[in-house]
């Protein structure tokens, strides 16, 4: 390792992938907010919070606006940058939305206080991540693209290297290694990163997960490359399918060329106040344990933390806990007949789910979800292997493939949601969350405003 001082970079997740992972992004704003004033103080290079599905989640089981937990973050922690993950040409729903849709978002997540987007696509298909790159430049966000890492016939370093090259040359001001399933290995991990320092410029992130039990060696093998930044989560909601813990890396490197520098007496204190956070969310049995172990058959599954405890819920709900290991064995036959797509969201939940199906029907494919169509049928982009065509003629029999960037064929439909959307939506903010989750947003707006519009009725009696 080079001698010379060379900081390694933290960002951050414990607002937001830390507790996706862990607890079905159950943490609310009001368990946010008391710990910002120490995070702030930290001297992360940023801290992502918003994003992901935490968008959904507020509404659905917090009932809480989106929007105005980013703008509570943006006022609570003014010295550190806000990162935020998209999906690309999906946003943070789970089809693809029309350029003017995807302008839009990016401008208002960046006028509430986004400062980072790390851009992706389940697929690494570039087609998917150029318009929301170029927004988020012209906006004056810093575009974070990333790569999708997975284990396939189709996927080696070389695929990985000349991706970083592609992505590079579309404007990227960061390039992200992101590993869902901690299955980017120590060594692997050191000679990806060397070989893409060599080939670009810009600065390299690397984000993994801990759930294969893997993931600090993975980081420190990482820093030893030379990568630029790494994800950890505070240790309440660190390890198993979440990021490894952010005070052991800190702790590891004090006192090396590559010192973070961080404060490990800040991290104890913000620490504190998020362990009685975790606490309260496993009493009232959302962060189930199964999440904290490490689990090395992922190696085997490629199944991320986030979608791990989105699977264990599916099967309680179906009674059918007893065949979690049946679905994980279904999974990976499952990406081969479909192309062999990374799985990370919306593919990992297209490709659970279908696995879910063919395992509680008794039979494979006796019937597809209208997702799994979609992505057989190009929707989603274009698929890094071969599909199995018996499967995707079973799916959708003789309608024509896509093979065009699929946002080519939507037309603008930004005015059309504004219309669709005028008496629950009072401001940009609301109509794109009426775009990307119509059977949650509405009525959420509803509920939202339904009080204020009572308490100005009684303000109009009393005038008049």
């Amino acid at each position: 390792m080079d001698t010379q001082k060379n900081p390694l970079k933290i960002t951050d997740t414990i607002l937001r992938d830390a507790h996706q992972s862990q607890a079905a992004t159950r943490m609310r704003t009001e368990d946010m907010l008391p710990a910002c004033e120490i995070l702030d103080k930290i001297g992360y290079y940023s801290l992502e919070c918003w994003g992901g599905a935490t968008f959904d989640a507020c509404m659905r089981f917090l009932h809480e606006d989106p929007w105005e937990r980013l703008r509570a973050l943006r006022k609570a922690l003014p010295n550190t940058k806000l990162q935020m993950l998209l999906r690309g040409q999906n946003l943070l729903g789970y089809k693809h939305y029309a350029d003017d849709v995807v302008e839009l978002f990016v401008k208002k997540s960046i006028e509430n206080g986004i400062n980072i987007i790390r851009i992706f696509d389940a697929l690494n298909d570039v087609r998917n991540i150029e318009c929301a790159m170029k927004y988020t430049k012209y906006y004056g966000g810093e575009a974070e693209a990333a790569i999708s890492y997975t284990i396939s016939p189709v996927h080696n370093e070389r695929y990985f290297v000349e991706l970083a090259m592609k992505l590079e040359e579309m404007g990227a001001d960061t390039i992200c290694i992101k590993d869902m399933a901690n299955l980017l290995l120590p060594y692997e991990a050191f000679s990806l990163i060397k070989a893409i320092k060599e080939r670009v410029s810009v600065p390299v992130h690397l984000h993994t997960h801990n759930t294969t039990g893997t993931g600090d060696m993975t980081n420190l093998l990482a820093a030893q490359a030379g990568v630029d930044i790494v994800d950890t989560a505070l240790s309440p909601f660190a390890n198993g399918t979440s990021q490894p813990s952010t005070e052991s890396l800190v702790a590891t490197l004090k006192d090396t060329p590559r010192d973070t520098g961080l404060d490990l007496d800040l991290m104890s204190k913000a620490a504190a106040h998020f362990r009685g956070v975790a606490e309260r969310l496993k009493n009232e049995g959302i962060l189930d344990p199964k999440v904290l172990r490490v689990d090395t058959n992922t190696l085997l599954y490629q199944v991320p933390g986030g979608m791990l405890s989105n699977l264990i819920s599916q099967l309680k709900q179906a009674k059918a806990e007893d065949r979690y290991y049946d679905v994980l064995a279904e999974i990976p036959r499952v990406r081969k007949d479909f192309g062999y797509p990374p799985l990370v969201t919306p593919t990992s939940q297209i490709v659970g789910t279908q696995a879910v199906m063919n395992v509680l029907m008794g039979e494979r494919y006796k019937t597809f979800t209208k997702e799994s169509k979609g992505v057989l049928r190009g929707e989603y982009g274009r698929l890094p292997g071969e599909v199995n065509e018996e499967v995707r003629k079973k799916a959708i029999g003789d309608e024509e493939l896509i093979t065009c960037r699929p946002a080519d064929l939507i037309e603008p439909e930004l005015e059309k949601y504004r219309e669709e959307m005028k008496d629950v939506a009072r401001c940009d903010e609301d109509v794109l969350s009426c775009a990307l989750f119509p059977k949650v947003a509405p009525e959420f707006l509803k509920n939202k405003y339904a009080p204020k519009k009572e308490e100005e009725e009684r303000t109009l009696r009393v005038f008049f």
